[in-house]
Parts: structure tokens; C-alpha cells; sequence
């Protein structure tokens, strides 16, 4: 227990795996297409797993660029081109709606500095 009455414990850190379970088939095969395209802009991408998201940041500064939310049947999809732009929202349930939000995300981890 830390000094503050919480526990820290590096071990029990959430897993990408455990964001798949409970997942249809359709939206975990976008998931994992989705995260291999992401880690593939660039050697300095971030994965970084929360409970219930997945972010993507840019370098060690943590300019985040991109937020996947799975649910069961679809990814909410929310990519940031900086700091002061606006977020853009996006749904995909096919791989189709999922190609067209590729060129996006490129676009945002290029335009973040």
C-alpha cells in the first residue's frame, strides 16, 4: 500500500488482450487491424491500454493522437490532430468504415508535432 492508501501494482496492468474478450469476431478482427496499422506510422507510436480504451500517442511527449473505444459490435474511434484542433468521432463496424478512418488517423499522427 502506497502512503496515500492505494495500491500500486505494476503487475496487474490491463492487457490489449482483455480489451478482445467479449468482442464479436467482426470487431476484434478491427481491432487488431487497427492497431497493427497504427504501429506501423512509425517506430515513436505509444500504445498505451486504459480500461475501457486504448490510446495512441506520439514520441515520449505523449502527443495523443488517436482513442479506440471497443464495444461489442463496433470501435468508437476519436482522432485528435493536436492540441487545440478539434476531435473528430468516428463508428466503424466493417472493415470498409475502418479503411476510410486509416487515412485520418496518418494524417493526425503526421500533423502531431
Amino acid at each position: 500500500m502506497s502512503r496515500f492508501g492505494f495500491y500500486s501494482d505494476k503487475a496487474a496492468a490491463i492487457s490489449f488482450e482483455s480489451h478482445l474478450s467479449g468482442l464479436e469476431e467482426q470487431t476484434k478482427a478491427l481491432l487488431l487491424d487497427l492497431r497493427n496499422f497504427v504501429k506501423s506510422l512509425g517506430s515513436n507510436v505509444i500504445e498505451e491500454i486504459r480500461p475501457h480504451r486504448i490510446v495512441y500517442a506520439k514520441s515520449l511527449t505523449f502527443r495523443t493522437f488517436l482513442d479506440i473505444q471497443p464495444r461489442n459490435d463496433c470501435l468508437i474511434i476519436s482522432v485528435s490532430k493536436g492540441r487545440t484542433a478539434p476531435t473528430t468521432n468516428y463508428t466503424a463496424k466493417s472493415a470498409l468504415e475502418s479503411e476510410e478512418i486509416k487515412h485520418q488517423i496518418a494524417e493526425a499522427y503526421d500533423t502531431i508535432k
